[in-house]
């Protein structure tokens, strides 16, 4: 009877996890430990395996990966979210597009308050690729409105390719920029990357398998 009883407790167990997994919506899933360090040395791999034991949560500090396409951003950002999902943490993953078009969609709707309620409750919002489009004026409101409600309150994790100096131009306003990355920064790990690419790596490496065949 106790075996039963433990299979049971165990496949809810795991039942629950695969639903925090798949409630995060990662586009694809990642693990820290896929992650070459040795091919970005100066990532530091010992912090970002410390992360991986989600103390950061604790103190609602936020992690923000800096640097340009393919070193690995969002391989990192997806690998600590689920982590955080492994334990049942409440965990949700945006690219910055779709969280901008969410947002206004709400606001339209009149339903911004509750929304923004609802993601301030996540454990981990991961919001990706801050800085690929200009966000209007509008939208960076509403995206300081989110950051504001989640500060000193949740984690969130942040990938974007453009250095810190430069995110006026990204919400085309350089106080709103200022205070979104005080909100940021000022209980934070920002990692910034300026590495080689993984995917030209990848591109290089079957250009040579071609050649040799």
């Amino acid at each position: 009877m106790y075996n039963v009883l433990k299979i049971q407790a165990d496949s809810r167990l795991d039942n629950s996890i695969k639903t925090k997994v798949k409630k995060a919506k990662f586009p694809f899933i990642k693990t820290v430990e896929e992650y070459d360090f040795s091919f970005q040395p100066e990532v530091d791999e010992k912090l970002i395996k410390e992360l991986c034991n989600l103390n950061f949560m604790d103190d609602a500090k936020n992690i923000i990966f800096v640097g340009p396409p393919g070193v690995g951003k969002t391989h990192l950002a997806i690998g600590i979210g689920v982590k955080a999902a492994l334990q049942r943490k409440r965990v949700l993953f945006f690219t910055t597009e779709e969280l901008m078009s969410e947002l206004i969609k709400a606001n339209i709707s009149s339903r911004l308050v509750e929304y923004i309620e609802s993601l301030a409750r996540i454990d981990i919002l991961i919001i990706d690729e801050l800085g690929y489009l200009e966000v209007n004026k509008a939208a960076s409101s509403l995206f300081f409105k989110l950051i504001s409600k989640r500060y000193e309150k949740k984690s969130t994790i942040l990938t974007t390719n453009k250095p810190f100096e430069e995110w006026g131009e990204i919400f085309g306003d350089d106080v709103v920029a200022s205070a979104i990355l005080d909100r940021l920064l000022h209980h934070s790990y920002p990692f910034l990357i300026s590495g080689k690419s993984y995917r030209m790596r990848e591109l290089f490496k079957n250009t040579g398998k071609n050649k040799e065949s």
